[in-house]
Order: structure tokens, then C-alpha cells, then sequence
């Protein structure tokens, strides 16, 4: 049975195009909600021995002079508070008010990160990324080089990138929802995630590609289009497989997991899965569309 991929690239392509343009307005606005390490500030995690609620616990910081603490729970009796950034003696300041008004408890994380640090890591991740799309552009472009007709190794790189974009920009839209949903930031372990996902992402893309690659050079079908076609079906459930197997450990994760490994594992199966999407049902119909294009303005 045919699958049809590029027989239905329009359903795709609009799909993947919505899914995008929804991602880039709510990562414009509202905004991704940034964590400790790029805004700076504070944060503990801290456990009492018996529930405490958030209202009682928010007055005590604000008791203690910190009016714009922002609270959350992570179970019955855990909690996650954000103040501006504390010196030791505050920090331990603010920790023994808060055993004064509620009981004992036990800090089981904190870290403090200055505004500039903060800001500094924001600027180098961005840079990280958009450096590693261009290197891997580079490196794909080169790898195809043997591969000039019909297609140009510059375009496998292009598409490439576009791709891992598409992925990427996607799994940080949906964490702006998380972010205003559950509170969720995005901090240092989002970013590795990203990272994470361009990796799979490129991938599978290139596993396509490949085999696109290798059935040009055997002229397997004198059709641009049947070639792509083919590829696809030859490398779909490796694909699938390769994902599907990577995200039921993630699941585990996230499932069984702490509550500070949860947005880290939920990053990676959403961009993971995107991936896998984006790689059969993108990467191909855009290299399809892209020579079509040029096909077009050749005959006019």
C-alpha cells in the first residue's frame, strides 16, 4: 500500500505551516517564561513535614521582604520558590522564618544566578543554537555535494535546517502554553533539550535524504517525485521505530520521574515526536515543491 506522502504534501505542508506560525506569536506573546538561569533570581526547592498552604507560606516571604516571591507546589508538602537573588546570609535568613511560621523543613535544591549572569547565558544559548543550524547546514551541504542534479546539495542543507526550525520553534510554543498552564520555565535543561531535539531531528531527516541520495544515484525512477516517494516507504519505520522506542523511555520519565525531570522529559517527546513528523511528512514535500518551483519558472 502506497502511502502517498507527496501525492498529499498540501495537508502537510498547511499543517506544519499553522503549527509554526501558531508557535512564533506565543513565543512573541505571551513569551516563554523564563527560569532562574536567564532571568536571575533565586530558587529553592523546599519540603515541610506537614502540608503548608501557598497563601500562608507567600506571606511569610513577603513578612521577610520579599514581595514578588513567586510559589508552586511539587507534591503535598514540597514547594518551589523564586525570590531575587539572595545572598547566603538571606537565604538562610528567609529559611529559618519560613521553620519559625510553619514547622521544620528540609531544602532539597537551591541556586542563585545575578541578573547579568542571567542574561549573558540567554544571549550564549541563543547564539548556540542558531551556530549549530548553521554548522549542520554547512556539514549537510557538503555531504550531498556528490548529489548535484536534479537537486542541489544546498537545498538537502536548506531544508534541513528548515526542519529542525519547524521542530524546535513548535516544542517551544508548546511551552509557552506549559508556562502558563503549570508555571513551567525555561531554563538551562530546556535548552539541552533543544539541542537534543535538533540532533534527532536532523537525523532523521538525513536518513531520508540519504536514501533519496542513493536511489538518485542508482536511478531507481526516472521521476523525481516516485524517488522521494520511495525513499520515504523505504525509511518510514526505521524512522518510526528508532523515535518510538526513545520516547516510551522518555514517557517513563516523565511519568515516574521528580517533578524537576518532568519539563525536560515532556521537551523531548514533543519535539522527538515532532521530528519524526517533520522528517517523513515535511522534509521531502518541501524538496518536492522547492524543484517544482523551479521547474516552473524554467518553462516561462
Amino acid at each position: 500500500m502506497r502511502l502517498n506522502v507527496i501525492k498529499n504534501k498540501n495537508y502537510w505542508l498547511f499543517l506544519s505551516g499553522f503549527l509554526v506560525i501558531a508557535s512564533i506569536v506565543l513565543v512573541i506573546y505571551p513569551g516563554l517564561k523564563f527560569g532562574v538561569d536567564f532571568t536571575g533570581g533565586s530558587l529553592m526547592e523546599i519540603e515541610f513535614d506537614k502540608p503548608v498552604s501557598i497563601g500562608s507560606l507567600r506571606q511569610t516571604f513577603e513578612e521577610a521582604g520579599y514581595k514578588d516571591s513567586t510559589i508552586q507546589t511539587t507534591g503535598e508538602q514540597g514547594y518551589l520558590v523564586r525570590t531575587q537573588a539572595l545572598s547566603e546570609e538571606e537565604h538562610q535568613a528567609v529559611l529559618n522564618a519560613a521553620r519559625t511560621a510553619h514547622g521544620n523543613l528540609n531544602e532539597l535544591s537551591f541556586e542563585s544566578v545575578g541578573p547579568i549572569i542571567g542574561s549573558e547565558l540567554r544571549k550564549t544559548a541563543t547564539i548556540g543554537v542558531i551556530l549549530t543550524l548553521v554548522l549542520i547546514g554547512l556539514y549537510v551541504a557538503w555531504a550531498f555535494r556528490k548529489v548535484s542534479e536534479p537537486v542541489a546539495s544546498w537545498k538537502y542543507a536548506a531544508i534541513t535546517v528548515l526542519t529542525a526550525f519547524h521542530d524546535v520553534i513548535i516544542m517551544l510554543g508548546a511551552f509557552t502554553l506549559f508556562g502558563i498552564w503549570f508555571g513551567w520555565e525555561v531554563g538551562a535543561a530546556i535548552v539541552a533539550a533543544a539541542l537534543t531535539v535538533l540532533g534527532y531531528s536532523i537525523n532523521d531527516t538525513i536518513v531520508v535524504f540519504d536514501r533519496t541520495r542513493e536511489n538518485l544515484l542508482r536511478r531507481t525512477s526516472s521521476s523525481l517525485t516516485e524517488t522521494v516517494e520511495q525513499s520515504i516507504e523505504q525509511t518510514i519505520l526505521r524512522s518510526l521505530n528508532t523515535s518510538l522506542t526513545t520516547i516510551l523511555a522518555l514517557l517513563a520519565i516523565f511519568i515516574f520521574g521528580g517533578e524537576s525531570t518532568r519539563p525536560f522529559a515532556l521537551a523531548l517527546i514533543i519535539g522527538i515526536g515532532i521530528g519524526s513528523y517533520s522528517s517523513i511528512f515535511l522534509a521531502s514535500p518541501l524538496l518536492i515543491v522547492w524543484e517544482k518551483m523551479k521547474s516552473r519558472k524554467v518553462a516561462e
